[in-house]
């Protein structure tokens, strides 16, 4: 995530008409099992490559490789979209679960890449591997959903949102419409205070994560778009939610390694995306 103030404005209601669809029997439910792996082996990464995993390394490219090969043995269909920024190449990875209604596109994407100065578990592995975690469980769910589920990994988002805005940038006017809401997640394990930050841009969405984080006995604060790759998507005109759990220590530093995570909350996060993927998309 970018350093800079997030705003605590709710912006106006969104015109698009909105209903959760129908959810499945059972929504599933992981557990620190299910996404410390992909923490650690970020970490890893990272612990090869110069201590970091930013725009235009070795430690990107690998984790972006980490990333694809488990979404192609679960079953998505996967793309790679190229760009370029201040003279290196970057990547976004997009996968798509087969099926839903693809004139309502349910995006939810997490920036891949760290800062130079250190491996970014925090800021934003967690984030990376939560929405990792959901898109296998979708898989071994076998879910069908109402509406397409599209999953993404942005790159260079540190130096400036720049892989979600190349990725919006590249899209049609009728492709960006298709787009029912967009999520994002930034920093879902952040060691500190147990208050969860969602985004509140207007999107009925957002209703979900705010009755989910309730019935958990969980508070919650209400920001506005700021900080984060869903400002690429509330430019052009696209509805955005998602949350965070608050930036923790170690920010963009050397420190910002697995000990910088809260594996609890990094679940709790990871179930909470699950569940407004069972209930957005539908089954």
């Amino acid at each position: 995530m970018r350093s800079r103030t997030l705003a605590a404005l709710l912006a106006a209601s969104a015109a698009l008409t909105w209903a959760p669809t129908a959810q499945a029997a059972e929504t599933p439910v992981v557990s620190t099992a299910d996404v410390l792996p992909h923490l650690q082996e970020f970490q890893r990464i990272a612990d090869r490559n110069g201590g970091n995993r930013a725009h235009g390394t070795r430690g990107y490219q690998e984790s972006l490789d980490y990333v694809k090969e488990r979404l192609d043995a679960a079953g998505f269909p996967t793309s790679v979209e190229e760009f370029e920024h201040d003279g290196a190449k970057g990547y976004n990875l997009i996968a798509d679960w087969p099926g839903g209604d693809e004139d309502q596109v349910v995006l939810l994407g997490a920036h891949l890449d760290s800062v130079p100065a250190g491996p970014g578990i925090s800021d934003n592995a967690t984030g990376s591997a939560a929405i990792l975690a959901t898109a296998l469980a979708v898989s071994e769910a076998h879910l069908v959903p109402a509406k397409h589920l599209r999953f993404a990994w942005w790159g260079a988002e540190e130096p400036g949102l720049i892989g979600s805005a190349k990725y919006v940038a590249a899209r049609t006017p009728r492709e960006l419409a298709k787009i029912a809401v967009y999520l994002n997640f930034d920093m879902t394990g952040s060691k500190g205070d147990r208050q969860w930050l969602v985004i509140h841009a207007g999107a009925p969405a957002t209703d979900v994560f705010e009755r989910h984080f309730a019935d958990q006995g969980i508070p919650t604060f209400d920001i506005g778009v700021g900080g984060s790759d869903h400002e690429s998507f509330d430019a052009a005109g696209v509805p955005v939610s998602g949350f965070t759990n608050g930036i923790g220590a170690c920010i963009h530093d050397a420190c910002d390694t697995i000990d910088n995570v809260d594996p609890e909350a990094e679940v709790i996060s990871t179930n909470a995306i699950i569940q407004a993927v069972w209930s957005v998309a539908g089954a």
